[in-house]
């Protein structure tokens, strides 16, 4: 039940950003797109987290049987868990629209390239562009 509603949070849609030919990257038209794309998304999580409230309050019963309770605790757990993952989505979030604001959204934080518009919308808070990415799994695969 948790995990189909922490998918539901992330199954807004939006339209893909039309990119001119000429077109300058992260111009103000664009940074708008990824400004509504990202406000979007975490209104979205944030009403999840409302909800999860309300669930559990709603929820919460005093089981006399102890399998009954230890169900109820393992479901509260795992939405526990899911609600810490989606707030420190969250904080991902916040920290892109702040970039978004001192326009350096879009740009590798590693290397300054362009991380392009498509890497964004599939990943609206990557701050690595692609070859920089790649490079940083390969050496957390050889840490282990």
């Amino acid at each position: 039940m948790a995990e189909a509603r922490a998918h539901e949070a992330e199954s807004f849609t939006f339209e893909p950003y039309d990119v001119g030919s000429n077109e300058e990257y992260m111009n103000p038209e664009q940074e708008e797109h990824f400004r509504e794309i990202l406000l979007a998304w975490k209104k979205s999580l944030m009403e999840e987290v409302d909800r999860t409230v309300h669930h559990m309050q709603d929820e919460a019963t005093n089981f006399p049987d102890p399998n009954d309770r230890a169900t109820q605790e393992s479901e509260f757990s795992l939405e526990l868990r899911t609600r810490d993952r989606e707030r420190k989505l969250i904080k991902k979030i916040d920290e892109a629209l702040t970039r978004l604001d001192e326009h350096d959204y879009g740009y590798c934080e590693a290397c300054g390239v362009e991380i392009g518009i498509r890497r964004l919308e599939a990943r609206p808070t990557a701050t690595l562009c692609i070859d920089c990415k790649t490079l940083d799994e390969i050496r957390e695969k050889q840490r282990g």
